[in-house]
């Protein structure tokens, strides 16, 4: 996920890199927004660049006690405790049967880091934010609570998912993760 657009001027001649460079809202200065699009089954779905701190296979985590289905667990990333949430439970398509060849997308929103647990990474994907469409709402309740737009290309649809409002609707790992018991 090299930026080569944050090297210096280019050579006499010499074209400029297509995407420009990302800015802290993941908005270049041409108005183009960068995505990580990955895949859930046949699915595609799409993050903000920005939010995404480290791609990582699927390893042992801890479970936790009384949490909910898409709730795997934790994951110690160099002594930050971080909770793996099963995208395809969370949109209510069954558990993932996690292999090695599944992945980890490690995102943060505002001070927390969450893992999304995924099928695999398909492309960094640079779109205008006015290519962004609405996402139909007929059901509430539906998983489309989850996304904040779509976005057609060449070989398909990707669903962006708001990160912000599926982690407004889990389970806050920092009240209630971690049993309170008193000392033996």
């Amino acid at each position: 996920m090299s930026n080569e657009s944050l090297s210096s001027a280019p050579a006499a001649g010499a074209s400029q890199p297509s995407v420009p460079a990302s800015g802290e809202d993941g908005v270049g200065a041409a108005g183009l927004t960068q995505f990580i699009s990955f895949a859930i089954g046949d699915d595609q779905y799409g993050v903000d660049i920005m939010a995404v701190r480290e791609i990582k296979g699927w390893s042992q985590i801890t479970q936790i006690p009384k949490q909910p289905d898409y709730m795997r667990g934790v994951l110690n990333l160099r002594g930050i405790m971080v909770p793996i949430i099963d995208l395809r439970c969370r949109f209510g398509q069954g558990m993932t049967e996690a292999t090695p060849l599944h992945i980890v997308i490690v995102v943060q929103i505002g001070t927390r880091h969450v893992g999304l647990l995924a099928d695999r990474v398909l492309d960094i994907v640079a779109i205008n934010a006015a290519q962004i469409q609405p996402v139909p709402r007929i059901a509430q309740g539906s998983r489309a609570d989850f996304l904040s737009g779509l976005v057609t290309i060449e070989s398909g649809m990707i669903a962006l998912i708001d990160l912000s409002h599926l982690l407004s609707m889990s389970v806050s790992y920092e009240n209630s993760a971690v049993p309170q018991q008193a000392a033996a």
